[in-house]
């Protein structure tokens, strides 16, 4: 490509991932995605991408280009042309939104109070529909991630340090969230593992659940999630004592084909009697499977099905998305050292999200969201729906803004 006169800038497209921290503490974060389109260094950015996809559709029409660059060009004109449509069509909104802001001014101006408040209403629409042309635009630009249209591991723990009763009750009101999420978006739940505690809670338990982008909207509900309540029953409830325990939620990605040796030889097999919630079998016959990975002690259950061979083989598929997530998180670490895991040590400081109950609020620390009405939430609908979907759309911030630091370091430093 040098040979016509044009080459391009490194782009977001040929980053293969990026590694969000949701660290605010330590530079500006962009509140939502329009906020970010009118900052300059992306508006600059963008023009040269258009300018870029202008260029390639120009060289397109070359007859001098031999096979090789022909397809080259094709590929990159094909990731640019969205890129640019998108970034038009918000032009072109953000013409109409400064048009009616003017018209804003002048009803003002005249006291024309019933035509201001209509194009009041119409401006909040036309704002809107920015937002979701700016997110689709963000979207676009921060490449996907290798995993995010896997199907998923999901484990849930209850709290061994703190909480007592309040962690098991919540851990079991927790998975039942994330199965009802499952049943919202029309995802297949399988429950693997399932240890109930004695007083009706749940100690722990793992499901597998598939469907379109399982991994993309689960990715970040892993870590430690703390609960503020007081007690239904005991001295607490009585004195209106508010308990505090936590619980840890684990989201492995399971990719179709996990090219992971395992020796028979480094592996314990147990079987056991199910412990799950009902059945006809349960308590009857030694049908659940319990295995461990000698090298790593990594151990893993399975007590879904009532044939002890199926449990064998589903525990069996767990323990490799284990062992490839190690060597998944072993890389990343190399790369960002600073990376934590998503269990962490279970301590209350890293909390990921607080479910107080006696203020009825739900507070994602991640990224400052608050949102009422916990119930909601642990209906596991639109409500749980609409938290995940900030911390996609601040994620895609975070990855933007990164980005373009780091290509203003770069530039600056003369590279």
């Amino acid at each position: 490509l040098h040979n016509h006169g044009f080459w391009r800038p490194k782009s977001l497209l040929d980053t293969a991932r990026f590694t969000l921290s949701f660290n605010s503490r330590h530079r500006k974060i962009h509140q939502d995605s329009q906020a970010l389109w009118k900052h300059e260094a992306v508006q600059k950015y963008l023009e040269t991408l258009s300018k870029e996809y202008h260029q390639v559709s120009h060289l397109l029409n070359a007859d001098s280009l031999n096979d090789f660059e022909q397809r080259t060009l094709r590929r990159r004109c094909a990731d640019l042309s969205p890129i640019a449509a998108a970034f038009q069509e918000i032009k072109e909104a953000e013409k109409e939104v400064q048009e009616l802001e003017a018209m804003c001014r002048e009803l003002d101006r005249r006291d024309e109070k019933q035509l201001l408040e209509l194009a009041l209403e119409e401006k909040e629409t036309l704002d809107e529909k920015m937002n979701l042309l700016c997110r689709k635009l963000f979207q676009l630009l921060v490449p996907k991630e290798k995993y995010d249209r896997c199907p998923v591991i999901l484990e849930v723990t209850a709290g061994r340090t703190t909480g007592g009763d309040i962690c098991q009750q919540f851990t079991k009101e927790m998975f039942e969230m994330y199965q009802n999420y499952a049943d919202y978006k029309r995802w297949t739940f399988d429950i693997v593992n399932y240890t109930p505690a004695e007083i009706g809670g749940l100690h722990h338990a793992a499901a597998h659940i598939s469907g379109e982008d399982v991994y993309r909207h689960l990715k970040y509900e892993g870590g430690t999630h703390r609960v503020q309540r007081i007690p239904e029953t005991g001295m607490s409830s009585r004195m209106q004592r508010i308990h505090t325990g936590t619980m840890s939620v684990i989201v492995l990605p399971q990719p179709e084909e996990v090219d992971i040796k395992v020796d028979p030889k480094d592996l314990r097999i147990d079987t056991f009697r199910a412990k799950g919630a009902g059945g006809q079998h349960v308590n009857k016959t030694d049908s659940a499977v319990r295995i461990v990975h000698l090298p790593t002690g990594l151990a893993v259950e399975c007590q879904q099905e009532r044939s002890q061979q199926l449990n064998k083989e589903i525990a069996l598929r767990t323990l490799r998305a284990k062992l490839y997530q190690q060597i998944v998180e072993k890389q990343l670490s190399q790369e960002q050292s600073a990376r934590k895991l998503q269990l962490g040590t279970r301590a209350q400081s890293e909390r990921i999200r607080t479910y107080n109950f006696t203020q009825d609020r739900v507070t994602d620390h991640r990224i400052s969201y608050e949102a009422r009405n916990i119930k909601e939430i642990l209906c596991g609908k639109e409500a749980l729906d609409k938290l995940i979907n900030r911390l996609l759309e601040f994620a895609e911030i975070e990855a933007v803004t990164e980005y373009l630091e780091n290509l203003q370091a770069s530039e600056g430093g003369g590279c």
